[in-house]
Order: structure tokens, then sequence, then C-alpha cells
């Protein structure tokens, strides 16, 4: 298994933690988190540093995932991006061969993503979301819990889509939306 360290130790890590390892690819070997919280355990996991430690652990054969959560706002999730990030999918998710998933992404347990669905970088697509076929999700999105993109959308950068949110087909999503939960996009 690849080692891997997480950056951000709030919620979002705890669902991250439990998808990574389900996954079985890569082996946790510390979480960065606040001065505060150094030293403290994370479901197994220990907090071994903040963001000043983390280039030391730049190397090579070491992967990050960012594990801050996004509500609005990618903000401090983007001071990360350069780090070699891995890509974590559920075995519990369904990913059409024929898509394209970019690194530093999570998918998330019971999402789907159909044929030719291209999801960024850094992204997040949560917990019960269908992406259909021919969606477009730029960089820095989170894509929240039982949302559904239908097919052919496009969505810009840093945009986030709350939670049973729906959009229509054929429809473009400038970058840096805020959807709330339970809205209906036409």
């Amino acid at each position: 298994m690849k080692n891997l360290y997480l950056i951000g130790g709030g919620g979002h890590c705890k669902s991250c933690i439990d998808v990574i390892e389900q996954e079985k690819k890569y082996q946790i070997k510390g979480i960065f988190d606040l001065p505060k919280n150094v030293g403290k355990d994370i479901l197994g996991h220990s907090i071994i540093g903040t963001d000043d430690d983390i280039v030391k652990y730049e190397k090579k054969e070491n992967y990050f995932l960012i594990t801050i959560g996004q509500i609005g706002d990618p903000g401090k999730r983007l001071d990360y991006i350069n780090l070699n990030l891995a890509t974590i999918i559920s075995p519990r998710a369904y990913v059409s061969k024929h898509s394209l998933i970019g690194k530093g992404t999570i998918i998330m347990h019971d999402v789907i993503i159909n044929a030719n669905a291209r999801i960024g970088t850094n992204c997040i697509i949560n917990s019960k979301s269908l992406i259909e076929h021919d969606v477009a999700i730029g960089d820095n999105c989170h894509i929240s819990t039982n949302a559904v993109i239908n097919g052919s959308v496009n969505i810009g950068s840093n945009s986030f889509i709350g939670s049973s949110s729906v959009t229509k087909n054929n429809i473009s999503i400038p970058k840096k939306s805020f959807i709330k939960a339970n809205s209906t996009v036409k």
C-alpha cells in the first residue's frame, strides 16, 4: 500500500478515513491539523503535525489527501493543490470506465458516475451523489450528499452544489457558484 497523509482533522476527515480504509490502496500514516490537536487521535490515526510540518513529508513516495471540508468556498483546500495528491474512490461507488477523475478527488460511498463524465482535480463527490453522462465538473468543486447532476451539465470550478439538489440537463453553472441544499437548478 502507498503512504498517505491527510490534511485536516474535522468531520470530513472522518468520512474520508472510512472510504480510504475500505479502498485498501493507501495506508494512512498521519494527519495534519491545528496545533491544539497535535497528538490526538482520529479513528485510530494520529494527528502528527500542523501545516508547517507538511514540507518534511513531501517525498515522491508519499501521497496527500485534502480532508478539509468545503461548504461554499474551497479557500483553504486550495493551499495544498501542488502536493502529490491521491485520488480516492470508494469500493461502494460505481465509476464508469469511460469517465475521468482528477487527482486529489475523493469519490465517497454510493456515488454513481456515468459514462463520459469528467471530474476535475481536488473535488469532493459526496455520498450518494449521481453524476450523469457527459457531465463536466471543474476543479475544486464539492458535489454534496445526494445531489443529482443530470446529463451534459457543466459545473464551473470552485463551486458548491448542496445536498439533494437537482440540475436540469444541458445547463452550465458558472464558476464559484453556491447552490443551496434542496435546490432545483434549471
